[in-house]
């Protein structure tokens, strides 16, 4: 279970730091449906090439500073 909540907005906001980060990620199109984030965590686990784990934890750090540039 993720251990954190996205929104939309909030999933727009994290979804353009983790364009920033890994840009093979443009051209791929990544869904998200709120309630859903255990696929989310899945599917980009999947498409970077890292665990659910780190995933996780670079989700709940864009969220801290969801304004910010950092990811």
């Amino acid at each position: 279970m993720a251990s954190f909540t996205l929104t939309t907005e909030s999933w727009n906001k994290v979804k353009t730091k983790f364009l920033r980060k890994y840009r093979e990620l443009a051209a791929v199109e990544i869904p998200f449906t709120p309630g859903q984030e255990d696929q989310l965590v899945q599917q980009l686990a999947k498409l970077v090439n890292r665990d659910s784990a780190y995933i996780e934890f670079t989700i709940r750090k864009a969220l801290a500073d969801p304004d910010g540039n950092r990811l």
